[in-house]
């Protein structure tokens, strides 16, 4: 219905008769066509309102077949269109799934990384603080280091100090226990003297000065006296090389930050 600006009548507000169907919407049968198209087809080709010719014929023909086509395999090419169709419809489907499936991930994702940025930023924070104690250690390391080594070196030398000094005691006391067993081997007043003592010792009398003891610090006595006589050092000079060459090969081997000069003093590595 077309549209106009005048007011609507009354036969148009009333709502179209449906159509009873059948032959020409009158409700009757279809097969009455037959007696009709009988009746018409007479005056029809006599007065030539219808010329029987090939192109009529083909025409026929042609309309025929699309009758039979539709009335016989419409409905299959119908399903089988409609099959077609379904099928691309649910592969269409199916992919708008996926891409729907996808992009509802692709949003879940971008949900749990909304904190992205609050997360990175505390990382390089905690970064930052550790990078602060990294300093704060690298800065105190190198003196513990340092101390650790100046103490191995100390306890070092006050180990080879302590041995010499051992090995200079037995011998004092290995020369002395020989000086004084001579003497007493080769004096009589000694031999006397120790006699008399042990005597003294054994009845339990008063007696004077143990004469083994007083010969050992006399021996001792006058040792001492001749060391201090003596100038020559080469002796001292050839144990304090064998000390320094001693800690050197330590603090190559340990990788100190010192070596130490002829003098035996420390020197800083470069």
């Amino acid at each position: 219905m077309g549209f106009h600006a005048s007011s609507r009548r009354e036969e148009e507000s009333k709502p179209a008769e449906p159509s009873k169907g059948g032959l020409f919407g009158t409700g009757l049968s279809n097969w009455f066509a037959l007696p009709i198209g009988i009746t018409a087809a007479v005056p029809i080709l006599k007065m030539d309102l219808y010329v029987v010719n090939e192109e009529t014929q083909l025409a026929a023909v042609f309309i025929a077949f699309c009758v039979a086509l539709y009335s016989q395999g419409g409905a299959a090419i119908h399903n089988a269109l409609d099959e077609k169709a379904k099928a691309l419809l649910k592969e269409h489907n199916e992919a708008e799934e996926k891409v729907i499936q996808a992009l509802e991930q692709k949003l879940d994702f971008l949900k749990a990384n909304q904190n992205m940025v609050n997360d990175f930023e505390a990382i390089n924070q905690i970064r930052e603080e550790s990078y602060v104690k990294l300093n704060a250690a690298g800065a105190i390391k190198p003196k513990h280091d340092f101390k650790g080594q100046m103490e191995r070196i100390l306890n070092m030398i006050a180990q080879e100090e302590a041995t010499v000094t051992e090995k200079t005691k037995a011998a004092i006391m290995s020369e002395a226990t020989a000086h004084v067993t001579e003497q007493f081997t080769t004096s009589k007043e000694l031999k006397k003297a120790a006699l008399n003592a042990a005597i003294a010792q054994i009845s339990g009398t008063a007696a004077g000065a143990d004469p083994v003891r007083a010969e050992f610090s006399k021996f001792l006595k006058a040792k001492a006296a001749d060391a201090a006589k003596v100038t020559d050092d080469s002796e001292e000079k050839a144990q304090r090389a064998a000390l320094i060459a001693k800690m050197n090969a330590v603090a190559k081997s340990e990788n100190m930050f010192f070596h130490f000069d002829a003098d035996g003093k420390p020197v800083m590595r470069q």
